[in-house]
């Protein structure tokens, strides 16, 4: 009997064989007018591949199918030759993969959803005119052994498993982690091996003005090579290549020519991991800088490329998968619109005319809460971005473990106006008295909350489902999510807007509330098309009907009245208006950010002209603060981030590093998991290791310490891990150990010495007896500088007496052919959240390059600090520098407060020679004057004489910034801080300023703090940008955008810049005046003994 009269179908496989059955006749009552071949190679039974031209089987199938209907058919003709022993495996997209091969990489067809037409193949004509494709069917194994054991070692890294995450192939997570194999195989092709292992530090801010001196000198530098020494004479302006010059020169016997040569060899920097490399001057290098300011010798070794670390990656897991996956048709390719019914696949969302609506089943708890309310409702919202734009409430019910409503809620916003990123979100509220069922809708603009909402009672519990998923596919049926609670105890970990922003559910299945609702159920996949079609891209797709109106005009900018008005054109046509719009608007990019506030997300048509009016701009017409603003909270559409991660794409290493810890943040922002944002990160952290270096640590950080975005950072971190090379995964893997090892020591020291207790004459020792409890790596890179590589542990470690109990802890520097540096000294913080330390210290970074460009340097001290999980992190010990509080209890004990002359005292004694003397003055005005100037702009409080710190040099710097946006302490309810900024007498009689005299030294420092003051006015978009991306950390004093208000004040940005001079030099007054209450609390606090934090 052959098989094509037999088919034995198991009992257990009934129904699914007819619900097949059913499929194909479907498929097969297609007409092929427009029809799809596919040449599939199968698999021999034993699961491996055969060569091309056997076991093939022709699939023709219309365009519109969908994979899915290739699995059945592919199955049906399968199952009639007997050619699989399970031909229904083929169903199942874990037990058979479809590929098909581009150029020399494998595809994987991994959505069975995605639209056969839209496959991103090498298609070919067949005789017959047909789009062929060879597709390779491959029978799928389980992972290896190896495989598992590399996946365990990235998930002690990430510190979250993936894989247990994503078990489903269909959910978001597994989506991503397939998606981001394409950009990282699209960054590691282009990689350099060499330029990736060695790429320098270096800088393109001008020299200060004192540095453009030493211009015309020549620097004296020893340079190594094999055991041999080199001393020359170099110039600022020479490269990497003319010191390597010098070298070959002078080698007895060089065997090759120089170019030769020099492929094999390269500078590095003694005791660094650090290179001198690329067509860049030695001026350019950043530490170079750093030796000439601080007057140290310059020791460079030549090491063998041979010798560099090991960057190579390991062969990919995955395969790429289509480029096109989880993305739909164009409208009219879906619409039902002139199609049988048995010709329909899918359903476009615009052809959805009714009203969106959910019914609430209700909720169960299984351990209920202490504190109960009485009664409580659940709201249903429509969200996009952070803004509610359409709620329904509930009845209230009293609250217990279950509570059953069974209702429809129904909103006023139809199903076809749903934007991609839009969510649903459910919450659960106290209820002051029962509520009936009521609608509110808010402008997606942002309007005033209704009086209704105002009195809807205190938010209890939250979650949130993407209404359209990764794959563009609206949301059906039933669903139970595991909502997250509004916890008073665990404020500090709430993240701004997580309640609008996250999709995650509450991991804590066995004990958190959960809800369940059910959404209206099509017969049909609901796809959210790409774009109508359109032949003319000249004009909007407004421009199409004549009832539709055009988006409203780009606002004109007030502060250029020089600029041509944009006036509307003679002819009054949508089609001519938009095409004037789009040549001018160009001029007008500043505002960008206002318009596209103005626009009605939730109406197709206007997004669509929108987005044509994107595709037509050109991302370097952006200035770099609007792609930043571009990114923050108010921009959801996909295509406006994707035009602000053009013009990020043109940004230097040295850029990216410098607004990277906002970037990160951003990713909280985007939609989903898969993002441009997402992919540009993780190709330029895999294109530089110093980028990359820090990208791993703030990520690492927020999925420590972040559970509603924990899912997104891990699989992106996965990717970037994934092609970061060995050697950096040997490195982050001693990093993570030292950093584990410690948090475990810190533990054990808070066991011993609490909070509030003090600290024993024995907390040292105790301390060096735990810590010879632990083994640490021989050497690792430090976290916060990769340039830095510490070795072992030395004996010079102490508990430092402040509240936190931070360990104080000094390892040993990396041995090399330069004399022996000083110790790598490391402050190790558990319990205190670092993050608003890192802002505040990137700020002044970015501070520091605003004056640098404008040639001025004021010796800022950005030392290095950051956050390594939840509330742990690692601060730099900056060498060489005391705190103002001990040099007065040196110079006059407790009333050393009030020696006006103590700090002058110090600075002679320190600096016994008159020249040093005189670099220390220099130093200490310009330094004092930076510091004043950006502790004033960034509201920095809680001054005291113990987070102000001086170096030997004269060099004045703050730490330990608590306090930010001008919150300050107080003492029963009265600030303690009377002033804008600390310049106390002894400050003053420094710079000459003695009972109001006028000094050369007291000029300058004025005159510094203008020019200082009125640069950061000019960038105060930016700085305004940079925090209010940074509210998606949720640190206590910059978790609300009325925190910025301060910043903005600070700045005068209403006010012009006569004014703001006016207004700086007033505040320098002040704090002339009120000098003495700075001293007052700086005597309190050393008679209290207060030590620092």
């Amino acid at each position: 009997m052959s098989s094509k009269s037999f088919i034995f179908v198991p009992a257990s496989m009934e129904k699914q064989w007819e619900r097949y059955q059913r499929k194909v006749s479907i498929a097969k009552e297609f007409c092929f007018d427009n029809s799809l071949v596919f040449l599939c190679k199968l698999p021999r039974r034993d699961g491996v591949r055969v060569a091309e031209g056997h076991e093939t089987v022709e699939v023709k199938l219309p365009a519109q199918c969908t994979v899915h209907h290739l699995r059945l058919q592919l199955c049906r003709l399968i199952q009639e030759t007997s050619r699989l022993p399970d031909p229904f495996g083929l169903l199942d997209p874990e037990k058979y993969t479809l590929l098909y091969t581009k150029g020399e990489d494998e595809f994987e067809i991994y959505d069975d959803f995605q639209v056969l037409q839209t496959l991103d193949a090498p298609w070919f004509q067949d005789p017959e005119g047909h789009q062929t494709v060879w597709i390779t069917v491959l029978a799928k194994h389980g992972n290896s052994e190896e495989r598992v054991s590399y996946q365990s070692f990235l998930d002690e890294l990430i510190g979250y498993d993936l894989d247990s995450a994503a078990a489903n192939r269909l959910s978001e997570l597994s989506f991503a982690r397939r998606k981001f194999v394409t950009p990282r195989k699209e960054e590691l092709k282009r990689r350099h091996p060499v330029t990736y292992a060695t790429e320098p530090w270096t800088t393109s801010a001008p020299l200060s003005k004192d540095q453009q001196d030493q211009l015309k000198r020549k620097l004296p530098v020893t340079l190594h090579y094999n055991s041999m020494s080199f001393n020359v004479k170099a110039d600022l302006s020479n490269t990497p290549c003319d010191l390597l010059m010098a070298i070959w020169e002078s080698l007895p016997s060089k065997g090759q020519s120089f170019e030769k040569w020099t492929d094999d060899h390269v500078l590095k920097i003694c005791g660094r991991e650090e290179y001198l490399c690329g067509d860049f001057q030695l001026s350019e290098f950043l530490w170079v800088r750093h030796c000439l300011k601080n007057v140290l010798e310059l020791h460079f070794t030549v090491a063998a490329v041979a010798s560099l670390p090991d960057d190579s990656v390991r062969k990919e897991c995955w395969r790429e998968v289509d480029s096109l996956t989880g993305l739909s048709s164009a409208h009219e390719e879906i619409s039902f619109e002139g199609k049988e019914i048995d010709e329909i696949v899918m359903l476009s969302l615009w052809d959805c005319d009714r009203k969106f609506r959910v019914k609430l089943i209700g909720f169960d708890i299984p351990d209920m809460p202490s504190k109960i309310p009485e009664l409580v409702h659940v709201e249903a919202t429509i969200i996009y971005g952070r803004k509610v734009v359409s709620s329904v409430c509930s009845l209230s019910k009293v609250f217990a473990e279950e509570a059953l409503w069974n209702t429809w809620l129904e909103f006023d916003i139809p199903l076809k106006d749903i934007p991609r990123g839009a969510k649903l979100g459910f919450t659960i509220n106290s209820s002051m008295v029962a509520t009936p069922t009521r609608k509110t809708r808010s402008s997606s603009t942002g309007g005033k909350v209704s009086d209704f909402q105002k009195r809807k009672g205190k938010v209890l519990y939250f979650v949130n489902l993407q209404l359209i998923d990764h794959r563009s596919l609206l949301s059906q049926g039933p669903h139970t999510l595991h909502m997250w609670s509004f916890s008073e105890q665990d404020e500090e970990a709430y993240t701004y807007e997580a309640d609008k922003l996250s999709t995650a559910t509450n991991p804590d299945v066995a004990k958190s509330m959960a809800i369940t609702f059910l959404l209206d159920h099509y017969s049909f996949p609901v796809v959210l098309p790409q774009s109508r079609m359109s032949s003319d891209t000249t004009c909007p797709p407004s421009a199409a009907s004549p009832s539709s109106d055009p988006i409203s005009p780009l606002p004109v900018a007030r502060s250029n009245p020089s600029s041509p008005a944009m006036t509307s054109p003679t002819t009054p046509t949508v089609k001519d208006r938009l095409k004037r719009f789009r040549e001018e608007s160009v001029r007008y990019a500043s505002n960008l950010p206002q318009f596209l506030r103005t626009v009605d997300w939730l109406t197709p048509c206007a997004v669509q002209d929108v987005h044509w009016l994107l595709g037509h701009w050109k991302p370097q017409d952006l200035e770099l603060p609007v792609a930043l603003e571009l990114l923050s909270v108010d921009y959801i559409d996909e295509k406006v981030r994707r035009l602000a991660v053009q013009r990020l794409e043109m940004m230097s290493n040295e850029e990216v590093l410098r607004y990277l810890l906002q970037l990160v943040q951003t990713l909280k922002v985007e939609p989903y998991h898969d993002s441009s944002l997402a992919r540009f990160l993780i190709q330029r952290a895999l294109r530089s290791k110093r980028v990359g270096h820090f990208f791993f640590w703030y990520l690492r950080s927020e999925v420590a310490g972040c559970p509603f975005f924990r899912q997104r950072m891990a699989v992106i971190l996965e990717a970037y891990l994934l092609g970061c090379g060995e050697a950096m995964l040997t490195s982050f893997q001693c990093q993570v150990q030292v950093v584990k090892t410690l948090h475990d020591v810190a533990i054990k020291v808070k066991m011993l010495y609490p909070e509030k207790t003090s600290l024993t004459s024995s907390a040292a020792k105790k301390l060096r007896e735990i810590l010879q409890e632990y083994s640490f790596p021989p050497d690792f890179q430090v976290p916060f500088d990769p340039r830095v590589r510490a070795g072992a542990l030395l004996v010079k470690c102490k508990v430092m007496a402040s509240k936190k109990k931070p360990l104080w802890l000094e390892f040993s520097c990396m041995e090399s052919e330069a004399p022996a540096g000083a110790p790598v000294g490391i402050i190790f913080k558990q319990g205190d959240d670092l993050r608003q330390d890192m802002l505040i210290i990137q700020t002044l970074m970015v501070m520091d390059s605003i004056w640098q460009e404008n040639c001025l340097d004021l010796n800022l001290v950005p030392y290095g600090c950051i956050s390594t999980g939840y509330n742990i992190g690692m601060i730099e010990i900056v060498r060489d520098a005391v705190t103002i509080a001990a040099i007065q209890r040196n110079q006059g004990g407790t009333t050393g407060a009030f020696r006006n002359n103590a700090l002058y005292e110090w600075l002679k004694e320190t600096c016994p020679l008159q020249e040093k003397q005189y670099h220390a003055m220099e130093k200490f005005v310009n330094s004092c004057a930076g510091y004043c100037v950006a502790t004033y702009v960034l509201g920095i409080g809680d001054r005291h004489n113990d987070n102000i710190m001086i170096t030997n040099q004269g060099n004045l710097f703050h730490i330990d910034f608590g306090h930010i946006l001008g919150n300050t302490k107080s003492f029963l309810g009265v600030s303690r801080e009377r002033v804008p900024f600390v310049l106390t007498p002894d400050f003053l009689y420094v710079m000459g300023r003695v009972k109001g005299e006028s000094s050369l030294y007291f000029r300058k420092f004025k005159d510094t703090c203008i020019q200082a003051y009125l640069s950061l006015r000019c960038r105060s978009h930016l700085l305004l940008t940079l925090f209010s991306l940074m509210l998606l950390t949720g640190i206590p004093e910059l978790n609300a955008a009325q925190d910025l208000r301060y910043l903005r004040n600070a700045l005068q940005e209403e006010q012009s810049e006569e004014e703001a001079r006016q207004h700086f030099l007033q505040q320098i007054d002040l704090c002339e005046q009120k000098g003495w209450t700075v001293q007052a609390n700086w005597w309190i606090h050393l008679m209290a003994g207060i030590k620092p934090a």
